[in-house]
């Protein structure tokens, strides 16, 4: 056990609670970016069966595992052909977006529920503490780590959904750019994640804005449920 978390990024522990915010939110995620595709006329997504929630079609177990050992990792990208789009900028632009915002929508919805149970009682009925913290660790996990990925995903560097945002937006000489040095933003991309340095002011920084957006979201619905309380 002690080896274990010595190697796992994540505590043995809350293991399963994070292996299940990962495979909701992952899904969600690559679901929404193939499904705002298909709706505007690319049927590439769909015809590689991605138009689904089905968990086992979005994930990449290489990438998974990653996540586990060494704090990143990612799913399978949905490929997205712009052509077929009637408007590929602004069309190009909702489907980018897409991912992320499902991510949020997901963070919104857990500290929702989270602050719901907590007003009406409900976490103060069970008796069993055992379940009671598993509860916390989860609703902590599902809430933060949503809207993690959520800013995560907004870093304007490839592969993240940030860059094709700006892609879509960018003016064609500005795109023609952007592709010139898409392989260097990589590696920038690479270095930010494998050196702690680095980490320390980029990853970390948006750890702590996902944890305050969940407080401010909490403290949004505390106010709102406050006449139940």
């Amino acid at each position: 056990m002690d080896f274990l978390d010595r190697i796992l990024q994540v505590p043995l522990e809350q293991l399963p609670f994070y292996l299940i915010t990962l495979v909701i939110a992952f899904t969600l995620h690559e679901f929404s970016h193939a499904y705002f595709a298909n709706k505007f006329g690319d049927p590439t997504a769909k015809l590689l069966g991605r138009v689904t929630l089905n968990p086992a079609v979005h994930f990449d177990f290489f990438g998974i595992v990653l996540l586990l050992l060494a704090g990143f990792g990612w799913a399978r990208p949905v490929p997205v052909n712009r052509e077929n789009f009637s408007n590929p900028r602004l069309m190009g632009a909702i489907v980018s977006i897409a991912g992320p915002l499902s991510n949020l929508l997901l963070g919104v919805l857990g500290t929702l529920i989270y602050v719901m149970l907590a007003q009406f009682g409900v976490l103060d009925s069970i008796s069993n503490e055992r379940l009671l913290q598993a509860i916390l660790i989860f609703f902590n996990l599902f809430t933060v780590l949503n809207f993690f990925l959520f800013l995560f995903n907004l870093i304007p560097l490839p592969p993240l959904d940030g860059y094709r945002l700006v892609e879509d937006l960018a003016p064609r000489s500005v795109q023609g750019k952007l592709h010139q040095y898409e392989q260097w933003s990589m590696l920038i991309f690479l270095l930010i994640l494998f050196i702690p340095a680095l980490r320390a002011y980029t990853i970390t920084p948006l750890y702590q804005a996902a944890q305050a957006l969940y407080f401010q979201f909490a403290q949004f619905f505390l106010i709102l449920f406050g006449g139940y309380s």
